[in-house]
């Protein structure tokens, strides 16, 4: 499914609920914050290597599925709603981390872009 596609989706669930009024870009940005605040609090307290084990548990692993469409969701409105196409934004970005972290610098290191050793 494309991303408009499912924009489209979630405007007309905002609208049969007359949601609309309470999706500013300032209460959709601290909607977001509060559903990645979710997710980490799954894997708060967790060791590296139970994280990376967290979809083997049935309850934990639905959990986390919930929690990222909630962030998908609320991202995709919030980016409906500033007229921002993700596709290009992302794809810009892209771009723009290519020439931040060159390979020849940034390969296995992770290091921030301020602070790569040029050779």
């Amino acid at each position: 499914m494309k991303i408009s596609d499912l924009q489209k989706k979630i405007r007309e669930f905002v609208r049969l609920r007359d949601w609309e009024k309470y999706h500013d870009p300032k209460n959709l940005t601290m909607a977001l914050a509060g559903e990645v605040g979710e997710l980490l609090e799954i894997f708060q307290w967790l060791s590296p290597k139970e994280a990376k084990q967290v979809m083997k548990d049935p309850v934990t692993a639905k959990q986390v599925r919930h929690e990222l469409a909630d962030i998908f969701v609320y991202l995709l409105r919030l980016s409906d709603k500033l007229q921002v196409s993700l596709e290009e934004a992302v794809q810009e970005k892209l771009i723009h981390n290519q020439k931040k972290y060159p390979v020849h610098l940034s390969k296995g290191v992770a290091t921030k872009y301020n602070r790569l050793k040029t050779k």
